[in-house]
């Protein structure tokens, strides 16, 4: 299970640290089991591994091991301190966090994926890593190996079962839409993932029109009203008529949202309204119901679903309780609010009907 101790553990490069009070070196780590977790605070398959790490950071770390994360932005208003701080004291992160600001830890370690979990015995050689979603036990394995191998006397617990339903056998996961990308270098440039026929024109604002329902194609976003398009994101310019019409593939979708694409504002925790921004979430023409609407939807006393956009953050906005097509539509009711990302999942606790190309089964 483990690998051959070959590769030592590099020293971290300077960065700003939080949940520490000054900077961990290789050296405070010798004798101790590490487990390094490259993650990013609006990756969906990081969040969704965040469960595990917090659980084996509470059972282990009286046992020799010490869990950090460090925290390499996809998008530049991931690189503002107070936006991390905030999204870890949401998550319940008690463990160090480095701010892998300019990704050099990231290539320090031979990083390519978010997450990255690499597990570190007491005398500091690399002996297991894995990306992406699961792992869990052998990962857990893993760690429990390298503690026994420190402490013959420790007593440790059977590993975690599976902390969701849908990690446990039995689930299944079909192939759902491709992550698009709103902005002109995170799609438009390289391949494109906005179906308006105006395209990318400039950063200026200006009217997009909906294409007709028959010319929308999945792996495509559209928009109609006035915006903005910016290297990361789309910005809505107008007041009111801001809609964004997404054709999918999936169970459950996320979207990755700001309340601005200022940096100085969020470094600041401005809003750029004197409101609350919110946008709508509608599904197939019509609201959210409570058994489709995602975790961070809210209802208003008409039964409309929406979600605040109080920081830049990723939000789930549907769940639905089967894989299937559907069309998601966003108003945006805010001028600034800035759409940077949608990913979509297909992993459910069971089979579900209908004739899917299953790509992962547990």
């Amino acid at each position: 299970m483990l690998d051959r101790p070959i590769i030592r553990m590099p020293d971290f490069v300077a960065g700003d640290w939080l949940n520490t009070p000054r900077p961990i070196t290789r050296q405070d780590l010798r004798g101790k089991v590490v487990l390094l977790d490259f993650w990013e605070f609006t990756c969906v398959n990081c969040i969704r591994t965040l469960p595990y790490i917090r659980a084996w950071h509470e059972r282990y770390r009286e046992k020799g091991l010490v869990v950090i994360g460090i925290h390499s932005p996809e998008f530049q208003f991931g690189r503002v301190r107070q936006q991390v701080a905030a999204e870890v004291e949401h998550l319940e992160l008690a463990y160090p966090i480095l701010l892998d600001n300019d990704h050099e830890n990231w290539d320090r370690f031979a990083v390519k994926a978010w997450p990255t979990k690499i597990v570190i015995d007491p005398e500091g050689y690399v002996r297991f890593r894995r990306r992406g979603e699961g792992h869990y036990r052998q990962i857990e394995e893993a760690i429990q190996t390298l503690l026994r191998r420190r402490d013959g006397t420790v007593l440790l617990p059977d590993p975690l079962p599976p902390l969701r339903e849908e990690d446990a056998p039995g689930a299944v996961c079909y192939r759902p839409t491709s992550e698009l990308y709103a902005g002109y270098q995170g799609g438009g440039l390289f391949g494109g993932t906005l179906g308006n026929a105006e395209g990318y024109v400039s950063e200026s604002p200006m009217v997009y029109s909906l294409p007709p329902a028959e010319e929308r194609r999945e792996g495509h976003f559209y928009l109609e009203g006035f915006w903005r398009a910016q290297p990361e994101s789309v910005v809505f310019a107008g007041q009111t008529g801001g809609r964004v019409v997404v054709p999918y593939e999936a169970a459950s979708v996320n979207a990755v949202l700001s309340p601005t694409s200022d940096q100085v504002e969020l470094m600041l925790a401005l809003s750029p309204s004197e409101a609350e921004p919110v946008i709508e979430v509608c599904q197939d023409g019509r609201p959210l119901t409570p058994t489709s609407a995602g975790r961070d939807v809210e209802f208003d006393s008409q039964g409309r679903s929406f979600v605040r956009v109080d920081r830049a953050r990723m939000v789930q906005l549907v769940d639905n309780p089967r894989f299937g097509q559907h069309q998601l539509e966003l108003n945006f009711q805010a001028t600034g609010l800035a759409l940077y990302a949608i990913s979509f999942s297909g992993c459910l606790a069971d089979d579900a009907p209908g004739d899917h190309q299953t790509y992962r089964t547990g």
